[in-house]
């Protein structure tokens, strides 16, 4: 008891009153995000299964919108960048992977347990992927987050739900294959169904609202109590307990053989929403915090992340670019995360290893080793379901 009053006296001296808060904001953010994923989970057994993950991953990712909305309301940058590029990272860096590694974990015995293949018609979702990657690196040029990088990004989300939605519907889910609690409330009278699914996007959508602004005092001032830095501690810590029931849920899925891929899937849904829709929507607060019409600008150490960010993102790309992801491929991207996340002094030398990678991925492009078979899947599901 002793050593634990110390502790406790240590983190209130060094962090006041605030850190004390972050006993209840960081559950009270894992319960209300699982409150919003539960909800969504029920709600996409009744819709096509594209649309679905689409509507699905922004509203498990809700609680990361939430913070980020927060960060630029109150004009600070530094975190903001840190939040969005610690979202990015770690969707990639680990939420795959571990995707990869329960489903090779339960599928092994399997012939091709080794490699998970991605069904032709998520093609759409590579591809817009592709193009958020691409964008990110303009803003990387510029150095700055405008209101017409907010318009551009908002209307590429768009066209992108509009494709999701010719897609066809999936198979509905046997409930045997869901979580607890979503199976329970799907297996429910559509009127009672309906009502408790709204309740819970209510009670998730406005306890977030009451509670991001003391999340975000609480993970200060716990930073200062630990001795890292703000930075540091937002970019991981507040984008692993927000984007935590996305990961739980593809987990979930990735233990069945044939939903590994919508496990992969999920996380790359919630990607693209971070990489359009959340930069989209910073400009116009942070320009109506402020006053008026103002980018966002950063300086050589934010677009140094920003640049650690898009090489990491193009080599998940050129990973899945072949329609599959295999067991070399996560391990790899899960050990250089774990590099950079061990050792944040080393971030421009692990810029160069993602940057010379994504070199190695297009030289195999190139010389045919390695095929784009989501450029002829995309096309295939362009003209059988989106040109119709």
């Amino acid at each position: 008891m002793d050593w634990f009053s110390h502790i406790g006296s240590l983190i209130i001296s060094k962090g006041g009153m605030e850190s004390i808060h972050a006993l209840w904001t960081f559950p009270a953010i894992i319960l209300l995000a699982l409150i919003i994923a539960w909800a969504a989970e029920s709600a996409q057994y009744f819709i096509s299964q594209g649309l679905a993950l689409a509507v699905l991953a922004w509203l498990q990712t809700a609680p990361e919108f939430m913070v980020e909305a927060d960060l630029a309301w109150r004009k600070e940058v530094h975190l903001m960048l840190a939040n969005l590029t610690g979202s990015l990272r770690l969707l990639t860096g680990v939420g795959l992977p571990l995707v990869f590694f329960v489903s090779y974990f339960f599928n092994r015995k399997y012939k091709n347990g080794s490699t998970i293949k991605i069904e032709r018609t998520h093609s759409i979702e590579i591809v817009f992927f592709a193009i958020g990657i691409l964008y990110l690196f303009i803003i990387y040029l510029k150095g700055s987050l405008n209101i017409i990088d907010g318009i551009v990004l908002f209307a590429l989300y768009i066209i992108y739900l509009l494709f999701l939605v010719k897609l066809p519907s999936g198979k509905k889910e046997d409930q045997t294959h869901m979580e607890y609690i979503p199976a329970k409330i799907v297996g429910m009278k559509g009127i009672y169904r309906t009502i408790l699914i709204s309740l819970l996007f209510i009670i998730g959508g406005a306890g977030l609202v009451f509670v991001v602004d003391p999340f975000i005092e609480s993970m200060k001032a716990v930073a200062l109590s630990i001795g890292i830095t703000e930075f540091i501690f937002i970019q991981w810590v507040s984008p692993f307990l927000s984007e935590f029931p996305e990961k739980l849920s593809a987990f979930y899925w990735a233990k069945k053989k044939q939903g590994a891929t919508m496990g992969l899937m999920n996380i790359t849904s919630s990607t693209i929403n971070q990489l359009t829709l959340l930069p989209a929507m910073l400009p116009f607060i942070y320009s109506y915090a402020v006053g008026g019409v103002t980018p966002i600008n950063f300086d050589a150490y934010q677009r140094a992340e920003l640049l650690l960010t898009f090489a990491q993102c193009s080599t998940t790309i050129l990973l899945l670019i072949d329609m599959r992801f295999t067991l070399y491929e996560a391990s790899g991207m899960f050990i250089v995360w774990c590099i950079q996340f061990f050792m944040p002094s080393l971030r421009e030398v692990i810029t160069y290893i993602f940057l010379g990678w994504t070199a190695v991925e297009l030289t195999l492009i190139l010389f045919r080793v390695k095929g784009i078979e989501v450029a002829g899947n995309f096309v295939y599901t362009y003209k059988k379901y989106i040109k119709t």
